[in-house]
């Protein structure tokens, strides 16, 4: 089985004499496998999803992700790995509102080297998939919250990359919002995207993964596998 993610004896301490904010934790991610994070506030999930996009580094162990060791590159090699092989999609969005929907979505496609009409040929592609493309040419201040996430997650995968990393999605939405992006999210791991998931909200992680990891204190507390993930 291909890992996605795999992590050997990580932990993170943010002062030298206390404990750590994360771990030791060994952990793996198979290709295709949607992973919840849930915990309360202060528990480690931020500090573990910022280790796994390569945002921090670990105090002990070693970070792979798409079978790289990342958390001996350098910040430079860092920021082109993420762009080619990391997706991200976050609670408030991180739009750029002075370029349109699809100037948005393509953006991350032009940054990797790829031409204008590769970019917006594989943003048209991901904006008719997401239900989106009406949009295409608004501003991202014109469209509601659900709209606006739908947007960020085009945008996370306009690179096609390996892992999608998703922080708190529905945390800024509306319900009937908070349903989309749920849907949306369930139909991508259904296609087979892998993903990790950050969220307090224990019925998201129970529609759109297949497994969910509980952290307190910086500790798995609970692992649990949706009906026939196993």
């Amino acid at each position: 089985m291909h890992h996605v993610i795999e992590l050997e004896g990580v932990a993170k301490r943010y002062d030298s004499a206390g404990a750590p904010a994360l771990g030791p934790l060994t952990l793996s991610v198979a290709q295709g496998e949607a992973l919840a994070v849930t915990g309360p506030s202060g528990s480690g999930k931020s500090t573990l999803l910022n280790l796994v996009a390569g945002l921090d580094k670990p105090t002990d162990g070693a970070v792979f992700v798409a079978g790289r060791r990342i958390d001996r590159l350098s910040e430079h090699a860092l920021a082109t790995f993420r762009r080619e092989h990391i997706g991200m999609a976050f609670q408030f969005f991180h739009l750029l509102d002075d370029l349109t929907v699809i100037d948005n979505i393509q953006l991350p496609a032009q940054l990797t080297g790829a031409s204008r009409r590769k970019a917006a040929a594989r943003a048209g592609e991901l904006m008719e998939m997401l239900g989106i493309q009406k949009h295409a040419r608004a501003y991202p201040g014109r469209l509601s919250g659900g709209e606006r996430q739908r947007v960020a997650v085009a945008r996370a995968l306009v690179n096609r990359p390996a892992l999608l990393l998703a922080d708190e999605p529905t945390g800024a939405l509306d319900t009937a919002s908070g349903h989309d992006v749920r849907k949306l999210l369930t139909d991508l791991h259904r296609a087979g995207q892998t993903i990790v998931l950050v969220t307090h909200d224990l019925s998201l992680a129970q529609a759109c993964a297949s497994r969910t990891m509980h952290l307190i204190d910086g500790r798995v507390a609970l692992h649990s596998y949706a009906q026939g993930a196993r």
